[in-house]
């Protein structure tokens, strides 16, 4: 498989790029991969590069959007960050991945068993991690159920990807809220902004369509 050029880039829409990643997800559960040569791709992407998507992922050191996805050298933007959320500098990179360099999709990718999630539960505190965790915090209080406080921890898993889940929904709605250029691109159909959570015990992902 060929590194991506101008020319297959145009040819990209949001339906096909997020068909891609779709047929790459489940290649990645199959254990295999697309016949791809890495280094003849850095030699084809040395004078440019045309990804055609763009993934806000968590640190996770699970959650490698290029292998989860099975993609190979220039097809995506890969932005992570612990508990994948958005600020100026994120939606900046954001607008230079879809605006000038042409990507057709932003994936937003939460995932089951997130640590940052975790502490945002548990109301940790940690040197600059306390002020990360507080940018977290609205997706847990956006999570009703269960209501008892001894079950909003992160030893409970089933409200912790709840909250992993509302996440990616209230980080969706930061980008249409606080990116003019990314919301006008959406509405022409230019770009597709999508949600989708990946599960550290199948190596699943699903898109929240």
């Amino acid at each position: 498989m060929k590194a991506h050029t101008r020319e297959t880039q145009a040819t990209m829409t949001p339906e096909k790029s997020l068909q891609y990643l779709k047929e790459g997800n489940v290649r990645f559960q199959n254990n295999l991969k697309a016949n791809r040569n890495l280094l003849e791709q850095v030699n084809d992407t040395s004078e440019g590069q045309f990804p055609f998507a763009t993934i806000l992922s968590c640190i996770d050191s699970r959650v490698s959007a290029e292998l989860v996805f099975d993609q190979g050298l220039g097809d995506v933007f890969s932005v992570r960050i612990a508990g994948n959320f958005v600020n100026e500098d994120i939606l900046g990179s954001m607008e230079f991945a879809s605006k000038l360099a042409g990507t057709k999709l932003i994936v937003v990718l939460g995932h089951t068993s997130c640590g940052a999630i975790k502490g945002a539960c548990d109301n940790a505190k940690l040197g600059n991690l306390t002020k990360l965790i507080e940018k977290i915090k609205p997706a847990v209080e956006a999570v009703k159920e269960p209501k008892e406080a001894d079950l909003r921890t992160s030893k409970n898993l089933e409200f912790v990807d709840s909250v992993s889940h509302m996440n990616v929904d209230l980080t969706i709605d930061r980008i249409h809220a606080e990116s003019p250029v990314l919301s006008e691109m959406e509405k022409s159909g230019e770009i597709k902004i999508i949600g989708a959570m990946y599960d550290v015990n199948s190596g699943a992902v699903t898109f929240y369509e």
